[in-house]
């Protein structure tokens, strides 16, 4: 790299995992030249580190848990998994954390990959330091879109640094199984890499300092997931937090505000996330370092017309696919622009404003039982003034869940905004909800009136058709 070369662009993207990626994707696909910063692996955390590796790992372990509940076929899947063909498997779809194939797309769509660290140095400008140390300086004709996603967040625990605890990075990218393994929090990362590593050989112990898991989702959701992680051998205590964490000739041990003392091999922090903006210059542009970026629905940054914030540094909906939904917004918003289109609400498609961050944000949780939501929860929906009503149907009195599997445990709650008559909310727990959670994103999104939902006729045998049980419950009571 040339020491102070300058070279100019329409765009210039920071953070080339996927909302970057997408952001890039769309300002070339409108004739905008564009150059994308990265200073680790092209994709970014979710294709090396997160949704990618997470999912690998996962897929077998659910697999064998259904299998185990199909007769005719659990005599055949009572074994333990095999651990290092797992691992392989995760492996292979990170690619062996080379990001060869990454770069390839950006050269395909015509974009410029700058590597090094890149930061903001004045508006419009951004200064990128390589590996070998030399700088140059990028600059924006139009935009630059801040894409630089989030990192785990640890607690301020004396000594935590000496204890080298696992992060999310760590849990799904380690090389073997450890014996005993402490997670410590109760959210996705949490019941996810404690489903992983107690199916893999683990002993794990989860200790969450709230009432119970994933306190985002209706509480039905953790009770179901936290009863399955018992019954598989983990040790799941709530209202528990960790006073003091140690490591001594290998071996972990956790201190808890009750006194007890746990031992393990390794230790996992899943205690939330913080933005990757303390080093990207923000104070050169009258921003304060290391907070999250405040945006409107175009997703530029508030007080600005050159400056974009996308996906989980906006703090709207820190998930992989909403990100890349705010990438789709922002790249048509910043093409726009550009073109110097004058309204950018006419677009009937409404393309340049992200209103799904807002009431439609899908996610799903791969635990065994998976638990799926879209949409606010009923007590979400109380606090925010709607008047609503929840309606529950147990899964197992669908006949298609009990072709599913022989037991089918879950449930689904609709939330329903009485005065519209609309949808506020859905969750589905049980095995193979994910699968569900888009027609309840369209029921939600698209605001559809119940009366009319009760016309889209779900599929007999199939687990969908508690869409029918849920209508019919809202109808009849």
């Amino acid at each position: 790299m040339t020491e102070k070369e300058s070279i100019a662009y329409d765009v210039v993207v920071l953070g080339a995992g996927p909302v970057g990626e997408n952001v890039a994707d769309r300002t070339r696909a409108a004739g905008l030249s564009t150059a994308v910063v990265e200073s680790e692996l092209v994709g970014g955390e979710c294709s090396y580190w997160a949704c990618v590796p997470s999912k690998a790992l996962l897929r077998p372990v659910i697999a064998r848990a259904d299998a185990r509940r199909v007769p005719g076929l659990r005599q055949s899947v009572q074994g333990d998994l095999d651990a290092p063909a797992v691992l392989a498997h995760r492996d292979y779809y990170t690619s062996h954390w080379k990001d060869d194939g990454q770069v390839q797309w950006l050269d395909g769509i015509g974009a410029d990959l700058h590597r090094g660290h890149g930061r903001l140095a004045g508006p419009r400008t951004v200064v990128v330091t390589g590996p070998d140390g030399g700088q140059r300086t990028l600059t924006a004709r139009h935009a630059v879109a801040v894409c630089t996603g989030s990192r785990a967040q640890l607690p301020d625990l004396p000594g935590l640094a000496d204890v080298r605890p696992w992060t999310s990075r760590e849990a799904t990218s380690a090389k073997e199984v450890p014996g005993r393994l402490i997670v410590v929090g109760g959210g996705v990362v949490a019941t996810e890499m404690a489903t992983v590593w107690q199916a893999l050989g683990s002993q794990v112990t989860v200790l969450v300092r709230g009432k119970g898991l994933l306190n985002r989702m209706e509480p039905f959701a953790g009770e179901l997931v936290a009863e399955a992680l018992t019954e598989a051998g983990a040790d799941v205590r709530t209202g528990t937090s960790v006073e003091s964490v140690t490591r001594h000739n290998g071996t972990v041990v956790a201190v808890t505000d009750h006194g007890d003392r746990i031992e393990a091999d390794e230790i996992l922090f899943a205690t939330g996330r913080a933005p990757r903006t303390d080093d990207i210059g923000l104070d050169t542009v009258g921003l304060e370092p290391g907070s999250w970026m405040s945006v409107d629905d175009s997703l530029r940054v508030t007080g600005t017309d050159w400056l974009y914030a996308v996906g989980d540094v906006n703090h709207r909906a820190l998930l992989t696919h909403q990100g890349k939904y705010q990438a789709r917004i922002a790249g048509a918003a910043i093409a726009a622009r550009a073109s110097g289109e004058p309204a950018l609400e006419s677009d009937a498609w409404g393309a340049h404003a992200a209103t799904a961050d807002h009431a439609a944000v899908p996610q799903v949780v791969f635990t065994d039982p998976e638990a799926a939501a879209v949409g606010l929860s009923l007590a979400e929906a109380e606090q925010a003034g709607h008047r609503v009503r929840a309606i529950d149907v147990d899964l197992s009195s669908v006949a298609g869940a009990g072709l599913y599997a022989d037991g089918y445990r879950g449930r689904a709650r609709m939330v329903v905004d009485v005065e519209r008559e609309i949808l506020r909310g859905v969750t589905f727990v049980g095995p193979g909800v994910g699968e569900l959670i888009h027609s309840a994103s369209i029921a939600v999104a698209g605001e559809v009136p119940v009366s009319r939902l009760w016309h889209a006729v779900p599929s007999y045998p199939t687990i969908s058709e508690v869409w029918l049980r849920l209508l019919e419950s809202y109808r009849d009571n």
